[in-house]
């Protein structure tokens, strides 16, 4: 696939997840300087970004945060979008703390699980996100 990956701040988030969608809604609202922009992974952006971080494209167990052109995937990602938005969002930084192997263990069990524990479909996104939503 030939195509165009956005520069910039990015979030890359599976729309279909309540959670993952919640957490973009919950960045466009807080990212008052409007740092990041945000693509679906459903998207032909979102697959191609999951596929140039060699990530599964179908799976899609992570989101991606891209901050200053490094991709963060699970824990780090969120972790990296909280820092970058400032205070007192920056603080969730003390989950950088424990192993990364033992976050990314709770991150997975909750990959796997989140279309159990929430709905599988998207609510329409806000205003603040659909302005800076790509794809």
């Amino acid at each position: 696939m030939d195509h165009q990956l956005p520069d910039g701040d990015l979030i890359v988030f599976d729309g279909r997840c309540i959670f993952c969608s919640g957490f973009a809604r919950f960045m466009a609202r807080h990212d008052t300087a409007r740092r990041f922009r945000f693509v679906t992974a459903h998207s032909d952006t979102g697959r191609a970004l999951y596929l140039a971080h060699d990530l599964d494209p179908d799976l899609m167990e992570t989101n991606i945060v891209i901050v200053d052109g490094k991709a963060n995937i699970k824990m780090r990602a969120f972790t990296a979008a909280m820092s970058a938005i400032g205070w007192p969002w920056r603080s969730m930084a003390v989950l950088n703390l424990p192993p990364k192997a033992v976050m990314d263990w709770i991150y997975d069990r909750i990959a796997r699980n989140r279309y159990r524990f929430g709905r599988q479909s998207c609510p329409v996104p806000t205003p603040a996100l659909r302005a800076r939503l790509i794809e």
